[in-house]
């Protein structure tokens, strides 16, 4: 029997049509020369070239929050808060490192020899970061982070036992009155989950400034400006910085601005945000509890140029953030297990 990928190669035209009209065309090519499991060869070819090739299936699996992937057959995904083998594999290194190259050119980033770290977001709104060798050794390294196809609101957190009814009805309060929330927590505890939540609960006449370094917040607001943060390429120019973009931001007349998370020098700019009429902005930060995302803020923005005395930002934070919110992975679930309010 001919090999189907082989057939595929032999008809350069397949690559210019839409994906329907590519799976009619491969049905006429799969069944005139003979092969066996037509409909399967051509679901195996249309997701390696409209899909996410052997991860395909895993990606239209809801339940998944993260996939994993330490080399070409070690992937791991996590499905309620447990992380388990997934059973699929690439085939060899050199499909695995071309297939993280097609997926983040896709999500208009580069990633290869010359820059073998990188990040992008996936046409599903997913997040995907790619390590390639020497730098991993073992590698490719992937972790592909899963965005829900519907934000979730402060009631499905409720719902799923993220936060409290009491708690959900404090966070919606303080969006409405455009108090000043910082969200803290480490990796995967459900930062930007609860970020979304709560800027989607922003009234719809007012203008909101989304700062990111990936798109990941999916503001609904009639008003809204999307700026996105820009790495340098392979001469290590043309980087738009965090910063650059906080600063531009204040110029362009919000009513709030969110700062998807905060992780350097921005932090000034942000705070200055919280403070001179903002009211209502947000951001996320690591941190390991409440206290700390405080600290971690004064620190953080001691890295800005000409920033102000620690002790002058210390008065700054506790004057700007109005309330903290920090959630943990507890027994494999995100929880909120801090929110304390500025009276």
């Amino acid at each position: 029997m001919p090999d189907p990928l082989e057939l595929v190669y032999e008809h350069d035209e397949i690559a210019d049509l839409d994906p329907a009209a590519r799976r009619l065309a491969l049905r006429t090519i799969f069944t005139a020369a003979g092969v066996d499991d037509v409909a399967g060869h051509i679901a195996r070819v249309a997701d390696e070239i409209d899909g996410f090739g052997p991860i395909s299936e895993l990606m239209r699996d809801d339940s998944l929050t993260d996939i994993l992937i330490n080399g070409k057959d070690e992937i791991w995904v996590e499905r309620e808060g447990r992380l388990v083998p997934a059973g699929c594999a690439f085939d060899s290194v050199a499909h695995l490192t071309a297939w993280c190259e097609r997926c983040i050119t896709l999500g208009g980033g580069r990633v290869d020899s010359s820059q073998p770290i990188a990040d992008a977001r996936l046409a599903d709104g997913s997040r995907m970061h790619v390590v390639l060798p020497p730098v991993a050794p073992g590698g490719p390294l992937v972790s592909i982070r899963r965005s829900p196809a519907n934000g979730l609101s402060l009631d499905d957190l409720a719902d799923r036992g993220t936060m409290s009814r009491t708690d959900a009805g404090i966070l919606e309060d303080a969006v409405g009155d455009g108090r000043s929330i910082v969200v803290g927590g480490a990796t995967g505890s459900g930062k930007t989950t609860l970020l979304r939540a709560l800027v989607a609960l922003v009234p719809p006449l007012e203008r909101v400034v989304l700062i990111e370094e990936l798109p990941e917040l999916g503001c609904t607001a009639p008003n809204r400006v999307s700026l996105v943060a820009r790495p340098p390429n392979a001469e290590g120019k043309g980087e738009v910085s965090l910063e650059q973009l906080v600063r531009a931001a204040l110029r362009m007349r919000p009513n709030r601005i969110v700062v998807g998370e905060v992780r350097g020098p921005e932090a000034l700019p942000a705070l200055w945000a919280m403070r001179t009429g903002h009211a209502g902005s947000m951001l996320s930060i690591h941190a390991a509890d409440a206290l700390d995302a405080s600290h971690r803020l004064v620190d953080l923005a001691l890295m800005a140029p000409r920033s102000p005395s620690e002790s002058s930002l210390a008065r700054e934070v506790a004057s700007a953030v109005d309330i903290y919110v920090h959630l943990s992975r507890q027994d494999g679930s995100r929880k909120v297990d801090e929110l304390l309010v500025r009276t």
